[in-house]
């Protein structure tokens, strides 16, 4: 086995994922019909791939968790990777988590903007966008994100978004409140002072006063009619609906699968953005 298959395999072992193309998957130990896969591409621009997920069941105490998230970083990849190993630990640091966890999830995300903020230094000018779900005892889902990552819930068949894209149109109004404004210049996208295409976002410093870390939080119960969930970044998304992306995959059982299909299909649609997928089956 080479070096780099090694790698990919601890990775594998852990749920996390980060270089040109990866993949991994998982099972939950107290329900084995729910499982989870994730695949990664990076895209066709000139810089390293910015993407990075978790993706792992975890047992505290008498639960289990399953922490899935896609941080889709933007001027550098230090901020998502920061996210990667901080943002969780944070979450169930809060005293609250277990019976408030909607709320602990927001203070949580504002803790961890602050602390990429105070770290401007070694982590540089980046941020990132990020969406997050937590199953707790395969019952409850909390999903939160900042940015446009993606949250996708497949129930009877039919998606449903669970996230909120943040985009500089939409909330325009707060940005321009902030001492902010939103360009439109012919041929790009709508960006905060003219830079970032995200409204809310961790990081960033030189726009903070003009951007917003809060997340959007949305909690849901899993029950028989829930199917899978696609967590997935802006390459995806800017080339398949809801929709698409959960009739792409209905017929496929294994979750990896799903998911490797779903970044392929994105790629086939000329994405050229990096692409990262989460699909958590529950069925």
């Amino acid at each position: 086995m080479t070096a780099r298959e090694i790698l990919c395999k601890m990775k594998e072992k852990v749920g996390l994922g980060s270089s040109e193309t990866d993949s991994g998957k998982g099972k939950s130990k107290i329900s084995k019909h729910i499982t989870h896969g994730y695949h990664l591409v990076k895209g066709r621009s000139y810089h390293a791939m910015e993407d990075y997920v978790v993706a792992q069941f975890k047992q505290v105490d008498n639960n289990e968790l399953g922490l899935f998230a896609i941080f889709d970083g933007h001027a550098g990849h230090n901020v998502p990777n920061y996210l990667r190993s901080h943002l969780f630990d944070n979450i169930l640091k809060e005293p609250d988590f277990w019976k408030e966890p909607a709320k602990a999830v927001r203070r949580a995300y504002s803790i961890t903007d602050s602390n990429i903020l105070d770290k401007s230094g070694e982590l540089g000018r980046g941020g990132s966008t990020a969406v997050t779900a937590i199953l707790i005892n395969c019952q409850k889902l909390v999903v939160a994100n900042i940015g446009d990552s993606r949250a996708v819930l497949c129930k009877n068949g039919v998606a449903k978004q669970l996230s909120v894209d943040h985009e500089p149109t939409t909330e325009h109004e707060d940005i321009k409140n902030r001492g902010g404004f939103v360009s439109n210049f012919p041929g790009d996208v709508p960006r905060v002072d003219g830079r970032l295409a995200v409204s809310r976002a961790f990081g960033d410093k030189s726009l903070k006063k003009h951007l917003s870390s809060e997340p959007h939080v949305k909690m849901v119960m899993i029950n028989d009619d829930a199917e899978f969930i696609i967590l997935a970044s802006d390459g995806l998304w800017k080339v398949m609906s809801n929709q698409e992306a959960v009739d792409s995959i209905k017929g496929i059982k294994n979750a990896r699968s799903s998911a490797k299909r779903l970044t392929e299909e994105a790629l086939n649609r000329e994405s050229n953005d990096d692409i990262s997928c989460i699909v958590v089956k529950f069925q």
